[in-house]
């Protein structure tokens, strides 16, 4: 079991921010939260920057975890998001 891998999370939401982008991004900080400070950070990105356009987001909100898409137009819950974290640090 490999431990300590740094997880990127990306949140793609509009300018200004709906209420569901708003609450995703809240789940994603809560779901870093329960991880050692710095092993998981949150990024929020405007769907329609070039970052965005990089990962093909179409509808929002959107969750992309190490550059992986995980979610798109479906709020992810903090205890969802917790596992995927996990799964990506080998926990």
């Amino acid at each position: 079991m490999k431990m300590g891998n740094r997880v990127s999370i990306l949140v793609f939401g509009t300018s200004p921010p709906c209420q569901k982008c708003l609450q995703a991004e809240r789940e994603a900080r809560q779901a870093a939260a329960q991880f050692p400070p710095g092993e998981v950070t949150v990024e929020k990105q405007d769907a329609f920057s070039e970052t965005g356009q990089k990962y093909g987001v179409m509808i929002t909100p959107a969750v992309v975890i190490n550059g992986r898409m995980v979610a798109a137009g479906r709020l992810l819950t903090e205890p969802e998001l917790v596992e995927l974290i996990k799964k990506e640090r080998g926990d």
